[in-house]
């Protein structure tokens, strides 16, 4: 059975899985800039700043991604045409605001795990808010929220392969051409199986290693 799988057909699955990559390592490093800011604004001592953080996250928390990028590709043109983007941009934008809304949680959960006491401390020294958060309370927040955050960072990955309904042609959709081609579904989607497993193996490593260093 293998032996009618060339590569011809491996070809552009790797390509797609590429693609996925590419599309996870960005839409992970955008959601993590998105998700640090909002996760900060929502433990603002200003309760607008943290209305509106609560409002994006609970609106975006509350919609499946699907949504989401079919919002982004077909309807938002619609009502702003020059917010027309290409399938790329599009998926690197709907994975990047669902990725920031949920580390956004996942911050303000480490923050809020970093006991008061800490702050005060600083306070007490003459630290102003800014440099209590830079110095004091985010080093220690930060190694809370990043076993988790490598946790999401793998469901990111099996979340990528939603961006096909757009046509972007990431594993998930090379799959599906490649299945139509060569008519051979069943071994076509073990292979798939088989590079979503190899991306996302080494991300689960690396949480393991990270959670070990801090034993």
């Amino acid at each position: 059975m293998f032996s009618d799988f060339g590569m011809e057909n491996l070809r552009p699955l790797l390509e797609g899985a590429k693609l996925t990559l590419y599309l996870v390592a960005m839409s992970g490093l955008f959601g993590s800039v998105i998700g640090l800011a909002f996760g900060l604004a929502r433990v603002a001592p200003f309760a607008p700043i943290r209305w509106l953080a609560a409002l994006y996250v609970n609106l975006v928390r509350g919609q499946p991604v699907l949504i989401l990028l079919l919002f982004l590709y077909f309807a938002m043109p619609l009502m702003v045409p020059s917010a027309t983007f290409d399938r790329g941009p599009t998926a690197i934008v709907g994975l990047s605001v669902y990725a920031g809304a949920y580390i956004a949680e996942i911050v303000r959960g480490a923050i809020e795990a970093v006991p008061r006491g800490q702050a005060e401390a600083a306070s007490a020294l003459g630290m102003g808010y800014l440099l209590r958060y830079r110095y004091i309370v985010l080093p220690q927040a930060m190694k809370g929220a990043v076993p988790p955050a490598i946790g999401f960072l793998i469901s990111l990955v099996k979340a990528s392969s939603l961006v096909s309904v757009i046509g972007y042609v990431e594993l998930t959709k090379a799959g599906r051409i490649v299945s139509t081609l060569n008519q051979e579904p069943l071994l076509t989607f073990l292979v798939v199986a088989a590079l979503y497993f190899v991306l996302s193996y080494p991300i689960a490593l690396f949480g393991r290693w990270y959670e070990r260093r801090l034993v």
